[in-house]
């Protein structure tokens, strides 16, 4: 296959994910080759995304390194011969790839959790609010990038208000609720789509009120998403540098008891909403 320039996010999982099922068998790139009638450095293109892999390929790795694990194999073979263009595409080389790799590992997830202490998420911001978001970006954007990455947050609505919704579970602290990053009426609108956004069977939406005794978790923003089985779920941190997909599995499962313990500190998803349309009418 020919070598890529630029390998996406999930391209590159999928190497790092045969490097995975190498470095448990206790087999080197060399040795590996060697099963695989292959080389070192095709195996290490492979790994890092640089070349594509065949589902023969695929199958054949995984039976050199011993994987019994079915389920992750068949996981694996669907991301090395998907061959979708999705919507993002549009995108590719107008935003930068960050942009592109987060809108299709959204479209790939089984499920979505979300916490937020200081913004609305992404996936319930109203036009108005992206706007005000982008706009605050150092150095300031010109006005047709800013516009494309706003369009570009409301087509990623698409697994939450879409066709291909998938479930959606996210806590938002009061904080982020009352920051006002654009005018009253804004604010007012922003609050109303959450409501609208909640009321699907596939969304749940808690809220963390400021008047929580003892809770410290506080600085734990984050957006986790589920792959096609757990060894492929992805948690994606936001820098001011950058985007961080983050795969190792002890990180992901302390990813998970973080959000679990935040969820479990919020109002129940009722009160949750009778708090939010509290702060609609306040405003």
């Amino acid at each position: 296959m020919p070598r890529r320039r630029q390998p996406t996010a999930r391209q590159e999982r999928l190497g790092i994910e045969l490097r995975k099922l190498r470095e448990t068998a206790g087999l080197k790139s060399r040795e590996a080759a060697a099963l695989a009638g292959s080389d070192s450095a095709q195996i290490s293109q492979m790994e890092s995304g640089i070349a594509g892999v065949s589902e023969e390929r695929v199958r054949s790795l995984a039976a050199h390194y011993s994987c019994t694990d079915e389920e992750l194999v068949e996981a694996l073979v669907a991301m090395a011969t998907d061959r979708t263009r999705g919507w993002w595409e549009e995108y590719r080389g107008l935003l930068p790839a960050p942009f592109l790799d987060v809108a299709e590992l959204e479209h790939h997830s089984t499920y979505r959790l979300d916490v937020e202490f200081l913004h609305i998420p992404g996936l319930f911001q109203t036009e108005d609010y992206a706007r005000a978001v982008f706009s605050h970006r150092v150095p300031r954007l010109p006005d047709n990038e800013l516009e494309l990455r706003v369009r570009h947050r409301m087509e990623r609505k698409v697994i939450v208000a879409g066709s291909t919704s998938v479930p959606y579970k996210v806590v938002i602290h009061e904080a982020a609720l009352r920051i006002r990053v654009g005018d009253r009426a804004a604010a007012r609108t922003q609050l109303t789509r959450i409501l609208e956004l909640s009321e699907a069977d596939h969304v749940t939406v808690r809220v963390i009120p400021f008047d929580l005794d003892s809770f410290a978790g506080a600085t734990n923003a984050m957006m986790y998403v589920g792959g096609a089985v757990p060894k492929l779920d992805t948690a994606v941190r936001d820098a001011p540098h950058g985007v961080g997909f983050i795969d190792s599995e002890p990180q992901l499962g302390t990813f998970r008891t973080l959000f679990h313990m935040v969820e479990a500190a919020s109002l129940e998803p009722i009160r949750s909403r009778d708090f939010i349309h509290q702060l609609a009418k306040e405003l």
